[in-house]
């Protein structure tokens, strides 16, 4: 293997961190070979998440959104010779949507790895019900691909130290509670989360939220209503996604909904309890073995995230 194309249709901070213990495998087990990103949106590895440390030679065709259009189909073949990179000797699909796949298997290659339509796309049928990309891909190269997680000792000596700094003693409990867009109501109620805040300080735990510093108005509701919460990001003149990664390891514990700053937070391999509304949790929850899943939809049978109770969540802290 020489050059390895992924593909990614996924566009949020959260989609590009879940893909972290593929890479890191692949990068792993793949010593020699170059590897290559194409994204239907930005890549972040090379951007906002550049601070972990994960490299990926950015793919570009040209074409925005790639994959989401029909008449990608007829320049993607050209374009990607036109790059004079030649054929890829493996492209890796991550997603299974039938249109991307069928335009992605256009650009050239020796051997195309995707999921769509239980397969029917790639080039060799593997027999699994997986839906795990690594144990997928090692049968799909019949070599065994070994899991490789983030390490938060790969950041750097000014990010952590920085986290010891905003957070230099223990017994906190950290809470995202933003959602990164509108698309579909994710967030649990904020009074829940300033009623478990000052449950969990009868306790000696400490409150840590983890919201942007332009949040000014919400920040101020919350220190009315809890004032011993503590906000690190913005003592900080840093601001990027591996300083939330850095400050998780601080925490005892962490409650998140399904949001971007849930995946960062999940880096630190720190006991998280995820709150899920209406959102797949199977898809998107950290797979942690320290993770524990609150779905309304499987304890209360509707997609009303707020039907979660705070003494549901407290008995999992």
């Amino acid at each position: 293997m020489k050059k390895i194309l992924l593909y990614n249709s996924g566009g949020g901070l959260g989609d590009s961190i879940q893909l972290f213990p593929i890479l890191l495998s692949l990068k792993s087990h793949f010593k020699k070979a170059k590897f290559y990103y194409l994204g239907a949106h930005t890549n972040h590895f090379n951007g906002r998440l550049k601070d972990y440390k994960i490299h990926l030679e950015t793919f570009d065709l040209g074409l925005k959104y790639f994959g989401f259009r029909w008449w990608h189909f007829f320049f993607a073949n050209k374009r990607a010779l036109s790059k004079g990179l030649g054929k890829y000797d493996l492209i890796i699909d991550l997603q299974t949507k039938f249109r991307n796949s069928l335009i992605l298997k256009r650009i050239p290659h020796i051997s195309f790895y995707s999921r769509t339509l239980n397969g029917f796309f790639s080039s060799k049928k593997i027999k699994s019900n997986s839906l795990d990309h690594l144990e997928n891909l090692s049968l799909f190269v019949e070599e065994d691909i070994i899991e490789v997680n983030f390490n938060i000792k790969n950041l750097s000596k000014e990010i952590l130290n920085e986290a010891k700094r905003l957070l230099p003693n223990s017994n906190y409990v950290g809470f995202s509670i933003t959602q990164g867009n509108n698309y579909r109501k994710k967030s649990w109620s904020i009074y829940k989360f300033t009623a478990l805040a000052n449950k969990i300080l009868s306790k000696n735990k400490i409150p840590v939220f983890f919201i942007k510093k332009d949040k000014i108005d919400l920040i101020e509701k919350i220190k009315n209503q809890v004032p011993s919460a503590i906000f690190p990001e913005i003592d900080s003149k840093l601001s990027c996604p591996a300083l939330v990664t850095a400050l998780s390891a601080r925490l005892d514990t962490a409650v998140s909904i399904d949001n971007g700053i849930m995946h960062m937070m999940a880096l630190a391999n720190i006991p998280m309890i995820v709150l899920f509304g209406p959102t797949n949790s199977k898809k998107f929850a950290p797979k942690n073995k320290f993770t524990k899943v609150l779905d309304s939809k499987l304890i209360h049978k509707t997609k009303d995230i707020n039907s979660i109770g705070v003494d549901e969540v407290l008995s999992l802290i």
